[in-house]
């Protein structure tokens, strides 16, 4: 936006995760240094590895090697004027049962440790990673002032980390303003595996059946990391103190839909099998994208065929052990 100060020096938590890593390469784009936090280590993680290959190339990147519960944060932290706090446990299925410890850790205290941080130090602007998990079933679309009711533990991590932040920002005389970023259903290049489009996706290249749960009526707010990236870059300017904003792609379709778009664009139908609902999982995302448009200028420009046609090239000439498996 006209007026905003200028990203110069910047943190990304999660740098080597799928939002993350496209996050570091558009600031390094934009001329920004930028720290990149992640636990995990390319020389061990090949998916951490394959996510940072352009930024660790990049003389303005610098990589930490850091454990948010547990690590000391502020020496990497001190000077930054942007935090993009993208790091956490994501996942609705897998945040059931003993695996919740992990999903507290990492998705709230580590929000608490630096955010105690990043206020100590007088950072100027911190940007978080939420999720429309946060808002639970409903027929939307779905507004940041309306109700939120998560129907998961991973919603309700993210629904703490989120108050979390906003809490340190509307404290009294706090440097640190806060924008949280309610994402909604993210894809495109990179995506995680255990993602709807990219299980679709590898369908196809495998033959192996893609597990469909429920009766793939549901609907979800798919959003282009393109897009997502746009929107989080915005948010690190925009006048903003303690703010929740949707981001999305502006149009809820059916599971049924994209198994429809993916066998248009690889000209092959998605194998299924199907299976029960699964806890957690709602009926319903859709986002009200108003208050993105007015605060970050944010318009989503990427339909979800050009989306899927985008991601599939990428996922085709990305996975080598696939392809030759089928040669």
């Amino acid at each position: 936006m006209s007026g905003a100060p200028a990203i110069e020096d910047a943190v990304v938590t999660g740098a080597a995760g799928f939002i993350g890593s496209h996050v570091v390469e558009a600031l390094l784009q934009r001329g920004a240094r930028v720290v990149g936090v992640d636990r995990r280590s390319p020389r061990e993680d090949p998916e951490a590895a394959r996510n940072l290959s352009k930024a660790l190339e990049h003389p303005a990147f610098r990589l930490v090697e850091c454990d948010l519960v547990s690590d000391e944060i502020k020496p990497w932290a001190d000077g930054a004027d942007t935090v993009f706090h993208l790091a956490g446990v994501p996942g609705v299925r897998p945040s059931w049962g003993g695996a919740f410890s992990q999903y507290l850790e990492c998705n709230v205290l580590a929000t608490q440790r630096l955010m105690e941080t990043c206020v100590s130090l007088g950072l100027r602007r911190v940007v978080l990673a939420s999720s429309s998990s946060v808002y639970g079933d409903g027929s939307g679309p779905f507004r940041e002032d309306g109700l939120t009711a998560p129907l998961s533990p991973y919603g309700v991590t993210k629904l703490a980390a989120e108050r979390l932040a906003l809490a340190y920002a509307l404290a009294p005389a706090s440097p640190t303003s806060v924008v949280a970023l309610r994402y909604f259903t993210v894809y495109g290049p990179r995506q995680r595996p255990d993602m709807a489009i990219g299980r679709m996706l590898r369908a196809v290249l495998t033959g192996r059946p893609l597990r469909l749960y429920g009766d793939g009526r549901q609907r979800r707010d798919f959003t282009y990391i393109g897009d997502i990236v746009a929107g989080t870059v915005a948010a690190a300017t925009a006048t903003a103190t303690a703010e929740a904003v949707n981001v999305g792609g502006g149009n809820s379709v059916s599971m049924l839909d994209v198994l429809r778009c993916v066998a248009e664009v690889t000209g092959q139908e998605v194998p299924i099998v199907s299976d029960a609902e699964q806890p957690g999982d709602v009926q319903v995302t859709a986002a009200d994208i108003t208050k993105a448009r007015a605060l970050l200028g944010y318009d989503p420009s990427v339909s979800l065929i050009e989306g899927i046609k985008r991601q599939w090239d990428w996922l085709s000439t990305h996975t080598p052990t696939v392809t030759r498996a089928l040669s």
